[in-house]
C-alpha cells in the first residue's frame, strides 16, 4: 500500500507540510544544477585525450591519400574499416562523415523531400503532406527536424519490446503519406529499451503503402553499455534484405559519446544501392569530410576491439552515477507509488514517469530551487506529453556529489507536487 494512499486529509496535510519544509531547505542551498542534456562528463572526455597527440606533424596520409586535401567524399577506407564492425555492416555499406550524425539525418530527410529516396525519384514533397511515425517518449531533436520541415508527427506508444508494432503496421499499410519512422533501437532515449528480434523483423517485413517509406535507425548507443551482459540488437539491414526490402532502412551512429562529443566521427549505413546514390548526392554538397579527424580516430583506436575496451572505461565512470540515481529513487519513492522509472542496461538516460498531470509542475518546482531538467513534454512530438508525466533524467554530466543533491531535490519536488494533486482530489 502506498504511503500517500490514505484518506485522512489531516495526515496528508501533515505529510505535505513536512516535504515542503525539506523543499525550502533545498532552496536555501542556492543550487545551480543543470541536467538538461545527456552530455559526457569531463572524465569521459579525458579518456580520448590521446586524440590530441596521436598524429605526428608528418602523419597525414592514409593509404597514400593526403588527408589534408580534398577528396574521399564518403570517408577514409581506414575509418570505414574501424567503424563498420561497430554497427555490423560491410565497408561497402557505410559512409563516414563529419562530427554529427544528426546532420546526416537532417540531410537525408532534406534530400528525400527535394529529390526522393534512391530507387524512387519522386520527391517526398511532391504529393503534399508528409507524416512520420514517432515512438514516444523519444528524442526531441528527431522531432525538431520533423517540425522544422513541416512533417506531421504521429505518436507511437513504446512497449518493453519497442514501438507498438500493431499500431505501426496498421498505419504504415493504410496511409501513403507516412514516409518515415524514427527509431532509437538500442537503449532508447529516454526509456533505455532495446527492440526485440520480433520488432526488428516486423519493421523490416511490414507492408508499406508508400513505396518510398524509410526507417531512420538512429543507433546512437550501440556500444554504450552499463553492464557486463549488454543487450543484443538484431541487424536491421540484414532483416530488411531477408524480407525483400533491402533499401528500407538508413542506419546512423557516431563516436560523439565514444571520443569527443563535439569532435567525433559520424556515420551512416544502408544498402549498397542506397549508399551509392547518396555518395553521388553528397558529392554535390561537399568536397569531402574532415579526413584528418577521421585519421586521428583511426590512429587512436586502431581496431574495433579497442573501441569496445574503451567503452568499458566509460561504463566504469557512468555505472556508479546510474546506480546512485536508482538507489535514491528507490529509497525516496518506491513505497509511495507516485512514480516509476526505468533501469536501463545502457544508454544515457533514465526515464521517470510521475502521476498524470504532474511532470511540468515538478520540472518547474525543481527549477525554482536551482535544478534545471529537460523540459516536461520534450520527449514527445511538439513538446506535448499527452499525460504530462514523463521526465528525462540525464545522470552522465554532473559529478556524483551534485547528482546526489539533484536527485534528492527531484524526489522532494515529486512528493510536493503529488501531494498537492492528491489533496485537491480529496
Amino acid at each position: 500500500m502506498s504511503l500517500f494512499n490514505i484518506s485522512d486529509k489531516n495526515q496528508l496535510k501533515s505529510m505535505y507540510n513536512n516535504v515542503v519544509k525539506k523543499y525550502e531547505a533545498y532552496k536555501a542551498l542556492n543550487l545551480n544544477l543543470d541536467m538538461t542534456r545527456g552530455k559526457p562528463c569531463t572524465e569521459q572526455l579525458d579518456l580520448a585525450s590521446g586524440l590530441f597527440t596521436c598524429l605526428a606533424e608528418d602523419d597525414y596520409k592514409a593509404g597514400g591519400v593526403d588527408c589534408r586535401n580534398y577528396g574521399l567524399v564518403d570517408g577514409l577506407p581506414e575509418a570505414k574499416a574501424l567503424f563498420a564492425p561497430i554497427i555490423e555492416v560491410s565497408q561497402e555499406q557505410i559512409i563516414i562523415g563529419g562530427n554529427s550524425s544528426l546532420s546526416m539525418m537532417y540531410d537525408t530527410i532534406a534530400r528525400a523531400l527535394l529529390k526522393g529516396v534512391p530507387g524512387v525519384n519522386e520527391p517526398w514533397s511532391a504529393k503534399g503532406k508528409i507524416k512520420f511515425l514517432c515512438p514516444s517518449p523519444g528524442y526531441d531533436r528527431h522531432f525538431a527536424i520533423c517540425e522544422h520541415f513541416g512533417i506531421e508527427m504521429i505518436t507511437i506508444e513504446m512497449t518493453v519490446f519497442g514501438p507498438d508494432m500493431d499500431e505501426v503496421e496498421k498505419l504504415v499499410a493504410s496511409d501513403e503519406s507516412i514516409k518515415g519512422m524514427w527509431c532509437i533501437p538500442k537503449y532508447s532515449n529516454p526509456d533505455g529499451i532495446t527492440y526485440s528480434d520480433e520488432t526488428v523483423d516486423r519493421l523490416a517485413s511490414m507492408t508499406a503503402k508508400a513505396k518510398d517509406f524509410r526507417i531512420f535507425w538512429d543507433n546512437a548507443y550501440v556500444v554504450h553499455h552499463l553492464t557486463d551482459t549488454p543487450d543484443r540488437l538484431k541487424n536491421i539491414l540484414e532483416a530488411c534484405e531477408k524480407a525483400g526490402n533491402p533499401d528500407r532502412a538508413f542506419v546512423f551512429a557516431s563516436s560523439s559519446k565514444i571520443s569527443f562529443s563535439g569532435a567525433g566521427v559520424a556515420m551512416m549505413a544502408s544498402s549498397e544501392n542506397n549508399i551509392n546514390v547518396i555518395k553521388k548526392q553528397i558529392l554535390i554538397q561537399s568536397i569531402g569530410p574532415d579526413k584528418l579527424n577521421q585519421l586521428r580516430h583511426v590512429r587512436f583506436f586502431e581496431t574495433a576491439d579497442n573501441i569496445m575496451v574503451h567503452m568499458q572505461k566509460h561504463a566504469f565512470i557512468l555505472k556508479p552515477k546510474f546506480e546512485k540515481v536508482l538507489n535514491i529513487l528507490e529509497t525516496e519513492l518506491a513505497d509511495k507509488q507516485i512514480a516509476s522509472w526505468t533501469k536501463p542496461n545502457g544508454g544515457y538516460f533514465i526515464s521517470l514517469n510521475v502521476l498524470d498531470g504532474c511532470a511540468a509542475a515538478i520540472v518547474a518546482k525543481a527549477a525554482e530551487a536551482g535544478l534545471i531538467l529537460t523540459s516536461a513534454g520534450a520527449t514527445f512530438p511538439y513538446g506535448k506529453d499527452p499525460r504530462d508525466r514523463n521526465i528525462r533524467i540525464a545522470p552522465t554530466l554532473p559529478p556524483i556529489e551534485e547528482l546526489q543533491k539533484a536527485i534528492g531535490l527531484l524526489c522532494i519536488c515529486i512528493q510536493v507536487v503529488s501531494l498537492e494533486k492528491i489533496l485537491k482530489s480529496n
